[in-house]
């Protein structure tokens, strides 16, 4: 059993995002092993009211600091690291011109290695200890990055990219001398579910990379894994970028609409999570509801490409999950704090007035307990209620000078959560904490 004592920020599970923060300003945080023999949070609350229950508790104290739930990442391409801040007209010649050269680098385990070490250091240096990425289409890329993050005993999740088409040698799935790429991919994703999925904290992911670059028996065959491994999670992309939404249309002409294709396969359910959906209709939005799929909402990403701006008020109306996502490297940064600005930005185009979306409160609850129930993992990581697993994050709202004076200015909860998101960056975060094995 440990105990630390600071501010420490939560959320109810019984409340509107917008208005479940729990704050207490002189907290107490207990964590000990479960049955699974793993640390997850055994109490917490006001200092005064839990310390009389743990008397011979030695107590770390972290005056001055905030303690707050592990940020959650719900879209990110870890292969993409090095094509942050790639100057392109948009989402189509920035994957020409940039992301499919450097993806093709992957295919050597040791660069593979080497890129995962990086960029699963730079999650915990800006406080994100549960993340959904995509791989790229090499065995090799997967398998370096679950080894990496076994070593940190995060909870991570990944997936072999799946393309077999409209993309250059090299990116492409590649065939086996028994089987043409479509069908070694297909092979290639279930060995790697077997070995992977489940093993500690880790998780896979079915991952067509979107509709233009599968072919009907590539989508067809992921729906047949998905149904075969209910448990593990599909991720792709979705309506991003209008020119990319008419190659789907032209490809699929049958299906509904773009997203309409993936659900034609089998590939809307829950633990499902697009990434982008900003150009959906009504009937996009309900089948999101309705399958219980998830929006990964990548502002940085969508601001930068020039791509459009993810309707909060038409998600909300219909009512299907969705949660934050720095999209690194189409994203412009790691950071949990320039990601829920630029959701504010994003929020906010064509609105007089902050909606329930934006208030402060409810943006941090989109990178943390709402991402995680976006997941499926509400409970498991993003809070830290009783029972959560112990993944948290040090903050010091006092690391730059600006930063300082302003928190110090506060008047309530929302001043300071909105004072660290306009102003944090990683300097805000003193300590990545992750939950251990005992």
């Amino acid at each position: 059993m440990q105990a630390y004592r600071a501010a420490i920020l939560r959320f109810a599970t019984d409340r509107d995002p917008g208005q479940a923060a729990l704050y207490e300003q002189d907290g107490l945080l207990v964590v000990g092993p479960n049955a699974q023999g793993r640390q997850v949070v055994q109490a917490v609350g006001p200092w005064h009211a839990l310390r009389a229950r743990f008397p011979e508790l030695a107590v770390t104290h972290w005056p001055g600091r905030i303690v707050v739930p592990g940020f959650v990442d719900l879209h990110s391409h870890y292969p993409q690291t090095n094509v942050i801040g790639s100057p392109a007209e948009g989402l189509l010649p920035w994957l020409e011109n940039y992301t499919f050269p450097e993806e093709k680098r992957f295919a050597s385990p040791d660069h593979a290695a080497e890129a995962a070490q990086f960029f699963i250091a730079e999650l915990l240096r800006q406080g994100v200890t549960t993340a959904l990425t995509f791989a790229s289409s090499h065995p090799a890329s997967v398998q370096a990055f679950f080894s990496e993050a076994q070593k940190h005993r995060m909870r991570l999740i990944t997936g072999l990219c799946l393309m077999d088409r409209h993309a250059p040698p090299g990116v492409l799935n590649q065939p086996s001398a028994s089987a043409d790429a479509t069908e070694q991919s297909l092979l290639d994703t279930e060995a790697l579910i077997q070995q992977w999925h489940g093993v500690e904290r880790l998780g896979y992911a079915i991952t067509p990379r979107f509709v233009p670059t599968c072919t009907e028996a590539q989508l067809r065959g992921a729906g047949e894994l998905a149904a075969r491994y209910p448990q593990v999670w599909i991720q792709s992309h979705v309506a991003e970028n209008k020119a990319e939404i008419a190659w789907a249309r032209a490809l699929f002409p049958v299906s509904r609409s773009y997203l309409g294709t993936y659900a034609d396969f089998g590939l809307l359910r829950q633990r499902a999570v697009y990434a982008h959906c900003l150009h959906f209709d009504d009937d996009d939005r309900t089948l999101m509801r309705d399958t219980g799929a998830a929006a990964a909402v990548c502002p940085t990403s969508n601001l930068f490409l020039g791509s459009g701006f993810f309707d909060y008020a038409g998600a909300d109306r219909v009512g299907f999950q969705y949660g934050l996502a720095s999209d690194v490297g189409g994203g412009t940064s790691f950071s949990p704090f320039h990601t829920m600005l630029a959701a504010y930005y994003v929020g906010r185009e064509g609105q007089t007035k902050p909606g329930l979306s934006l208030r402060p409160q409810h943006m941090w609850w989109q990178h943390t307990a709402g991402a995680a129930q976006a997941l499926g993992l509400a409970g498991v990581v993003g809070n830290l209620q009783p029972g959560c697993e112990a993944d948290f994050v040090v903050l010091n709202p006092q690391a730059t000078p600006l930063l300082a004076r302003k928190t110090a200015a506060a008047a309530n909860l929302d001043e300071l959560l909105f004072s660290m998101i306009v102003l944090g960056d990683d300097r805000l975060v003193e300590q990545t904490v992750i939950s251990q094995a005992i």
